[in-house]
């Protein structure tokens, strides 16, 4: 499934879909209203993004459109099952460290990866919702009022208090903060 990008314009949200779409709906606003100045943010990240829009509607879609992936390479590892050699640099201590595991090094490695995803992952998914949120927010409302207010209550966790501070920004940057600001299930 391609991941969701999300435009405003003026502080209203414009579209929210694959980025195909979303960019020729930010063309057709841009064509009707010449002096607006469309955002699209990802909706993984909430970081902004700076579209190409030349061309007519075909060519934009045709830029965003994402391409079925094609076969990898065949290389080292276990491609069926999804494993795919990478380089890991650890001192010789490490190395020891990991042979002497029953099962070995990569037996050990993911051992260690599953607790540490099983032990931090809502702190992991929590923080990753703050910043996904925060880059949103600082584009969006950067200069409205309760933005510094806002930004510290949502690091704090604070959701009430986020809530309240941004009541006069306008309805569709709340939802869009909001939506964001929730952490996502592993």
């Amino acid at each position: 499934m391609p991941l969701a990008h999300t435009a405003f314009l003026g502080g209203h949200r414009l579209a929210t879909g694959p980025l195909h779409e979303v960019a020729v709906a930010v063309l057709r606003a841009q064509q009707a209203q010449p002096e607006g100045h469309p955002l699209v943010f990802s909706d993984a990240s909430g970081q902004s993004l700076d579209l190409d829009l030349r061309g007519g509607e075909e060519a934009v879609a045709a830029r965003y459109t994402v391409a079925a992936p094609t076969q990898a390479p065949k290389g080292r590892g276990r491609p069926r099952l999804g494993v795919v050699a990478r380089e890991v640099t650890l001192l010789p201590e490490h190395w020891d460290w990991l042979a002497s595991q029953p099962g070995g090094a990569s037996v050990a490695l993911r051992k260690l990866v599953h607790e540490a995803r099983r032990n931090g992952g809502d702190r992991d998914r929590t923080r990753q919702a703050h910043d996904r949120a925060y880059h949103a927010m600082s584009t969006l409302a950067g200069n409205l009022a309760g933005f510094e207010e806002a930004s510290r209550a949502l690091f704090a966790g604070d959701y009430e208090r986020l809530v309240a501070q941004m009541t006069t920004w306008p309805e569709d940057v709340q939802a869009y903060i909001q939506q964001l600001a929730e952490a996502a299930p592993d």
